[in-house]
């Protein structure tokens, strides 16, 4: 089904000029996800909600040839000889009795020397050792890791505030796509506007929300009379990130109107 551009008229697969006012139908084409019929310039599937842009954008690249410049090899560098040996020390923990935090004994140990080095009367000098005694480390716990200090998440709460009769609908939270239309035996809403004054504009099957992460998206999914954001249309197959105080009429005359609510 193509929705004419300009009078959305629902004209059959294939058609290329709207049965109703004669405008030349856009191009249609398949989704590469679920396969359902979109048109060529939609930025997203109705259905799956699959990005087209971003799949189109692949495809390009893969078509191109991908160079790459390789650089010089880093030489590898030369490890300098110590100036001074090291020496060896030996850590002994020794716990103190007047505090609570730990006492750590550092004590130098001397390298062994052979016996001629130490004869010899060409050997070089020692260096002098220091001596390092009583080092105590003392650990005292953070206050911000203790449990008394715990982070509390807050939920946020969506909201579609009916302006014809200034009722609240809260979003279900457990739910990645929600349905908005009324009761049929193919896709049953998950807000059923039925109820709300001149519901007979709007289709069965008008709009979805999307939930990704924690943005939100609105679409229509080939909706009679169109679904308009902040009284512009919303073209089929594209989709619009809702934002606080965004304004959703499902059909003409904004007759059936929705703010976007956050909180």
């Amino acid at each position: 089904m193509i929705v004419c551009p300009n009078c959305n008229h629902s004209n059959p697969d294939g058609a290329q000029t709207c049965e109703a006012c004669y405008t030349p139908l856009p191009a249609t084409a398949s989704c590469p996800n679920c396969g359902a019929t979109v048109q060529t310039d939609a930025s997203f599937c109705g259905q799956c909600g699959f990005n087209l842009k971003a799949s189109r954008a692949t495809e390009e690249i893969f078509a191109g040839d991908i160079s790459t410049d390789v650089g010089n090899e880093i030489p590898e560098l030369e490890t300098p000889e110590p100036l001074v040996e090291p020496q060896r020390l030996v850590i002994s923990a020794q716990p103190s009795a007047e505090t609570s935090s730990q006492s750590y004994l550092v004590e130098p140990v001397e390298t062994p020397t052979s016996q001629s080095e130490s004869t010899s009367p060409d050997a070089a000098t020692p260096l002098p050792t220091t001596s390092v005694s009583n080092v105590e480390l003392s650990t005292t716990p953070d206050s911000s890791s203790t449990g008394s200090s715990k982070t509390q998440l807050q939920q946020q709460t969506i909201k579609l505030l009916h302006v014809q009769t200034d009722t609240n609908i809260e979003l279900p939270q457990n739910l990645a796509v929600i349905h908005i239309g009324k009761p049929n035996d193919k896709i049953p809403p998950d807000i059923d506007v039925s109820g709300f004054p001149n519901s007979e504009i709007v289709s069965r099957i008008h709009a979805d929300i999307r939930i990704e992460g924690d943005a939100y998206f609105v679409e229509d999914v080939g909706s009679s009379n169109g679904t308009y954001i902040n009284s512009r249309p919303l073209q089929p197959g594209d989709r619009h990130r809702l934002r606080a105080g965004d304004r959703i009429a499902l059909g003409k005359g904004d007759l059936v109107t929705f703010l976007f609510q956050m909180s």
